[in-house]
């Protein structure tokens, strides 16, 4: 019988996963499934207890929260991977964004979450890895890296605690336009060329959305080796307003201010002024130097719904 470790974030949703448990436990008895669940206690546990969990055998470890908790269980099974421990992940959404689980088609209902996890269809996705400023060390991510202006939103609608997913990003795109009005001069590696330009914002994909809503890059797979880019040419904030709807619908693409690419690596130097940047919604740096991106090919097994190998 497959076994499952589930990993709680108690505080994911502003608390919202805290009340689920007794729900989560009652739906996984329900369809049958065999299972552990643990709270976490503290940042980065979850990785430290997906780490542990791969080593010791369990058939899948799932993630119940947000995009935050996601990343960490990620990092956790590729560490355990890098240590011959091979292990399936799992989602259920009871974070505020839950974007990966968008990418990778996991049902955003609870319940349609335990149920995939009972049918048991897995994909093979790829891994992003990023590292700054020179550095050796890095970290994994699976839905996207942003660097300025989405980071800015990211770091500002954390603090609307009373507001959650797509409705606490739109509030902190407001607000970031009142703080994040000097784009820097960037340098962007990536497909064999190199351009330096002023950029409100670079978005480097695995999935698809951000932020609960905003379709960064439509057309993105997490299965085909590639990054997908989405690039934002320094705009006015009447001009950000206006781009907003086409973020909401993905159809940005073709906007003189966008540029959009793919590239199994990307590097992001900055030339003038710094880098905020966030992966997987959760803060990398505030002012970073340089950052480097990696696409790590068919790396982890997820439990998707069965429509999600041909998405």
């Amino acid at each position: 019988m497959v076994r499952h470790k589930v990993i709680v974030n108690p505080v994911a949703g502003r608390g919202a996963a805290a009340h689920a448990i007794p729900t989560i436990e009652q739906l996984l008895e329900m369809y049958g499934l065999e299972y552990d669940l643990e709270r976490t206690e503290h940042p980065w546990q979850a990785a430290e207890i997906a780490r542990e969990a791969a080593l010791r055998g369990y058939d899948v470890v799932v993630a119940a929260g947000g995009d935050g908790t996601s990343n960490e269980v990620l990092n956790g099974l590729m560490a355990a991977k890098q240590e011959g421990a091979d292990c399936a992940m799992g989602v259920l959404c009871v974070g505020r964004g839950n974007d990966f689980a968008f990418g990778v088609n996991i049902p955003a209902d609870l319940e349609a979450g335990v149920a995939a996890l009972a049918r048991g269809h897995r994909r093979t996705i790829d891994v992003g890895r990023v590292s700054k400023n020179g550095r050796s060390e890095g970290r994994y991510f699976g839905n996207g890296i942003g660097v300025g202006f989405d980071a800015v939103v990211g770091f500002e609608a954390s603090k609307f605690a009373r507001l959650g997913g797509f409705i606490g990003y739109l509030v902190g795109v407001f607000k970031a336009l009142m703080l994040y009005d000097q784009a820097p001069t960037v340098s962007i590696e990536y497909d064999g060329k190199e351009i330096v330009q002023p950029a409100l914002m670079v978005s480097v994909m695995n999935g698809r959305r951000m932020g609960g809503g905003f379709m960064m890059t439509p057309n993105s797979r997490p299965d085909d080796g590639q990054f997908d880019l989405c690039i934002a040419d320094k705009v006015s904030r009447a001009g950000v307003l206006a781009l907003i709807p086409h973020f909401i619908r993905g159809t940005q693409v073709d906007k003189k201010a966008i540029t959009m690419g793919r590239s199994p690596t990307v590097t992001v130097r900055a030339v003038e002024g710094s880098l905020p940047a966030h992966a997987d919604g959760e803060t990398l740096c505030e002012e970073g130097e340089s950052l480097a991106f990696e696409i790590v090919p068919q790396q982890i097994e997820v439990v998707v719904d069965e429509e999600g190998e041909t998405e």
